[in-house]
């Protein structure tokens, strides 16, 4: 459906992609990965028409929509959170209009034989039919259901959007692209200012209701549940695994390896090969195996390994200075801006050496409580902080605090103090601003970089409390890798607010949700309490959907016929609904034996191949790669296959009912 064909971006002699090219299918879901400023959003907006490449083109239909959501966006209206999101809908609203007005004027025609009331009697049935397809009489629920989705309130929308941080209002531009529902969307870290709650929404939304989705993500849970195709952008060049990012990296090591054995035996071959030319040149009775050698050796295509970016990320927090048994001691700590309740008898005691996450709903008063412990704001109630306690704090906006006029090696120069300075540049090196890079002025660096120049300012001086809010945005999945392992490491007390499952999950090992003006405190790491939070949410919608009593005869009638019918044409859907989960069933079993089958010949003959013997058979070298090609047709087969089956099982469940015993 949409295509990059031999697609080039040069900035000032240095190539960002290098003649790239892959296709996107209708219903694909693309993660686009690769580390902070391999070309992801760069890519993003070349899709979206808003860059040129230097040479190469996309193409896509004429009439094709898209939806562009950026990383950062220029607001300014006046309009209320609902008038913004119906913008969406403003060529149905035209419609609407006009179609209102034609009623009326056919309301005082009275000419019915002539041309131009036939004419006018066409455009009314037009409109109305385009209106029926694009499904005008949903609109108000349409927005409702994706503003509540995305975490907003019923009193929020009538509210001036003004009135709202830009974290929120990135929220109703989102609202606003997929209502447009286009024909792809283009995503750069739409995570970054959801919630919990509010990402698990938008993962069933993309998966379910979404045509052709692009994202870029560092969310490692997120783009697993939403996609089942990952590209990875590495050193100017795009590898392209139709499977989900889990097992790309799985996969991405395995083709690897494979990649340098066959290379490896290769070699070996070339080698004897060449030793056997060179052996033989001069000896006529050998001339015709010589000439015989050197055709075989024109004619091999020669086995490349992919090229691998190890630039990397060392991190390593400083030994943190000793502090009291409780770094953090609160009783009915509260907070309130004017009359508006922020959270109030919030009571908790954090232990020294504690890894604990702050989550919940966007203005439920994570990053709020955060200033209460920092000192930056007045409160209610008792907060103490424990003897000798030093605090290193990663605000959400940090990255943007910095003075984009210097460059980085003056941003960490100013900032350090002491011994400290003489290091500068190795400090510099481990966060991947060696070389020319310390040199670049603030201003140009990309979201992740901003982030890990925030992060060096934060390590300059030892702590043994550290407080990061949100410190993953922007940052590419290895960079949150060693993060993570860093804080692991970390012998001091640690408070992270975050929405990224994976990053919490494994880190803490306590939980404070904050919600419905309480903070809540859980012992348990992060997937533990998310679990426990949808089994409570279940629980409150049976309670609220069994009624107390049988009812009345009219009303089970009125239910039975919004089933769709009577209980016959209802069993014949369920069968048939079973029919077909049973045949997807057996065609991923099928799969599953065909892939073992395949892996078990691939090892075999990878055991001949790694033998002298077996270096020098050329044969056993082309099946062996065509082995390698069924395996990933079979693979890619199974994950649609799977993908399929989890969509009927879902579309089962919702679609039809289960009758409750009452």
């Amino acid at each position: 459906m949409y295509s990059i064909e031999n697609l080039t971006v040069s900035f000032g002699g240095f190539t960002l992609l290098d003649e790239i090219g892959f296709v996107v299918d209708k219903k694909d879901r693309i993660a686009l990965v690769g580390k902070n400023g391999a070309g992801k959003s760069t890519l993003l907006k070349i899709f979206a028409g808003l860059q040129e490449p230097t040479k190469g083109r996309v193409s896509m239909p004429k009439d094709v929509t898209i939806g562009y959501l950026p990383q950062q966006m220029q607001f300014s209206t006046n309009r209320s959170v609902r008038e913004e999101a119906s913008l969406a809908f403003a060529q149905v609203l035209a419609m609407e209009a006009d179609l209102e007005k034609l009623n009326l004027e056919l309301m005082h025609r009275e000419d019915y034989e002539s041309e131009s009331y036939h004419k006018l009697i066409d455009r009314i049935a037009f409109l109305n039919e385009r209106l029926a397809i694009e499904g005008a009489v949903n609109i108000d629920a349409d927005i409702e259901k994706t503003l509540f989705g995305l975490g907003f309130s019923r009193t929020d929308f009538e509210r001036p959007t003004n009135e709202f941080s830009g974290g929120w209002r990135m929220r109703i531009e989102l609202a606003k692209i997929l209502l447009q529902k286009p024909d792809i969307l283009l995503l750069d870290e739409p995570t970054n200012h959801l919630d919990i709650e509010s990402i698990q929404w938008l993962e069933n939304f993309l998966s379910t209701q979404a045509n052709a989705v692009i994202l870029v993500s560092h969310d490692r849970a997120f783009i697993d549940n939403v996609c089942q195709r990952t590209i990875e952008i590495s050193l100017g060049k795009v590898y392209d695994y139709r499977v989900n990012y889990s097992k790309y990296v799985a996969l991405r090591k395995e083709r690897r390896e494979q990649q340098l054995r066959a290379y490896e035996n290769q070699r070996k071959q070339i080698e004897d090969t060449e030793d056997f030319i060179e052996r033989f040149r001069y000896k006529a009775t050998k001339s015709v195996q010589v000439q015989s050698r050197i055709k075989q050796l024109g004619k091999l295509e020669r086995i490349e390994v992919d090229e691998e970016d190890n630039s990397a990320l060392h991190l390593k927090f400083p030994p943190s200075p000793r502090s009291g048994s409780f770094p953090i001691i609160m009783e009915n700590v509260g907070k309130s801006y004017n009359e508006q309740l922020v959270f109030e008898h919030a009571t908790l005691t954090i232990n020294r050496g504690d890894k604990v996450a702050f989550v919940g709903k966007n203005g439920e008063g994570k990053s709020t409580l955060v200033k209460c412990i920092m000192g930056q704001i007045p409160y209610e109630g008792s907060l103490q902080l424990g003897h000798n306690v030093k605090i290193g704090y990663f605000a959400q906006n940090q990255a943007d605090l910095m003075d984009e006029k210097l460059s980085v090696f003056e941003t960490i120069d100013y900032a350090a103090v002491g011994d400290i300075r003489t290091k500068i540049r190795d400090i510099l090196g481990a966060f991947m601003f060696g070389g020319e890079a310390s040199d670049k002025k603030v201003s140009v660096l990309s979201g992740g970089e901003r982030t890990r120049l925030a992060m060096i300012k934060l390590l300059l001086e030892p702590v043994n409390l550290l407080i990061l809010d949100e410190p993953t945005n922007h940052l590419d999945m290895r960079s949150k890798d060693v993060l993570k392992e860093a804080l692991k490491e970390f012998d001091g007390t640690a408070i992270i607010v975050s929405h990224d499952r994976e990053f919490l999950d494994g880190l803490v090992d306590k939980v404070y949700e904050f919600g419905n003006k309480t903070v809540k405190e859980h012992l348990s790491g992060i997937y533990e309490f998310l679990e426990r939070k949808k089994i409570e949410s279940l629980n409150e919608l049976n309670t609220t959907a069994i009624p107390k009593s049988n009812p009345a005869p009219s009303q089970a009638s009125a239910h039975s016929s919004s089933l769709g019918g009577n209980k016959g044409e209802v069993w014949e859907i369920r069968k048939e609904q079973q029919r077909q989960i049973k045949r997807l069933e057996k065609a991923v079993a099928d799969y599953e034996k065909k892939i073992g089958q395949l892996e078990t010949e691939i090892k075999a003959m990878e055991a001949i191949l790694v033998t002298p013997e077996g270096a020098s058979n050329v044969d056993l070298l082309w099946k062996h790669a065509e082995a390698e090609k069924k395996l990933s047709a079979a693979m890619e087969s199974w994950t649609e296959a799977g993908l399929e089956l989890e969509s009927k099982c879902h579309t089962t469940k919702a679609k039809i009912p289960i009758r409750q015993t009452v």
